[in-house]
């Protein structure tokens, strides 16, 4: 009885289904870390609405920018956002001018994608500075929330430093440290305060309550993994694992593009007709930019 003709298998190969490997494996990657990030930000949301009295809204925490006196809500993390944007731009001129074999171009354009990425990582670093050492301070009470002091009639929240010192404090502490107890002798001494709030609504508290509750309460100044005078105390750690983890992720996008553009400059991809490495890092850098749209929606818009 004659066999069956064997039917010849796929014996394995470089481009399966026509898809280069590399850029396979680094999809493959991308994916997983999607779903990583969407884990993040799905624990973060559920958090942010179980606590939406007490969360810290992101307009009143990020107000600070450079060489600007006064409150900018948010308007540093935009230009921190446009910056980014504009580097996923550079990295897309950098790949088209690989499928070109323009060995300067892409070495140009490489170089103001490291720029943007240093750019960004420094101005993370600078808002993380920011956020530690703290903005106007606030009173942490025995049940572990934190209020802020503000004028009953307008709602306007103020520093500890024009608590204590009046006129002459200014809009935001810095490094200035306040005590508890000249704290509450300040605020006993002015019957116009109230505390309130820093959550959805800005509730206030009655000036009978909030003279009973600051008996026992502490001063809390800057944010860390146990206090944060912005409110929930989940909202810092949350800031400092999504906007850390990112951070990295930026961090390491930046050493690759360093790591391609040093190869660029010896000719390597010259030499073998093909800028196929500068897309694969050009994949990752565009996924960072993408992430960082999501979570500049989460976290400092909704």
């Amino acid at each position: 009885m004659a066999q069956p003709a064997a039917t010849e298998s796929w014996s394995g190969g470089n481009e399966p289904m026509k898809a280069e490997y590399g850029k396979l494996m680094m999809w493959f990657f991308l994916v997983s870390d999607a779903l990583t990030f969407t884990g993040f930000l799905t624990a973060y949301g559920f958090m942010r609405f179980g606590h939406e009295a007490t969360w810290p809204i992101a307009e009143d925490v990020f107000t600070h920018f450079p060489g600007i006196e006064g409150d900018q809500p948010l308007l540093y993390v935009a230009f921190m956002t446009f910056v980014l944007i504009m580097s996923s731009v550079t990295m897309v001129i950098a790949v088209n001018a690989g499928h070109q074999l323009k060995k300067t171009a892409v070495a140009w354009w490489m170089i103001a994608t490291i720029v943007g990425g240093l750019i960004f990582v420094g101005s993370q670093a600078w808002e993380w500075y920011h956020f530690i050492i703290g903005d106007k301070g606030g009173i942490e009470l025995a049940d572990g929330r934190v209020l802020k002091v503000a004028e009953a009639q307008t709602g306007e929240v103020l520093s500890l430093s024009q608590l204590v010192d009046g006129e002459a404090g200014h809009a935001s502490n810095h490094l200035e440290k306040f005590g508890s107890g000249e704290v509450k002798t300040a605020f006993e001494a002015n019957e116009g305060l109230v505390l309130q709030s820093p959550g959805k609504g800005h509730a206030q508290l009655t000036r009978a309550e909030s003279l009973r509750l600051i008996q026992n309460a502490q001063v809390v100044q800057g944010a860390n993994m146990k206090h944060n005078e912005y409110g929930q105390g989940q909202f810092a750690n949350f800031f400092f694992f999504i906007t850390g983890f990112h951070g990295f992720h930026v961090f390491s996008g930046v050493i690759f593009n360093i790591i391609i553009f040093y190869n660029v400059l010896l000719g390597t991809y010259e030499r073998r007709k093909s800028y196929q490495m500068v897309e694969k890092v050009g994949l990752y850098w565009h996924f960072v930019d993408l992430v960082w749209v999501f979570v500049f929606t989460f976290f400092y818009l909704v």
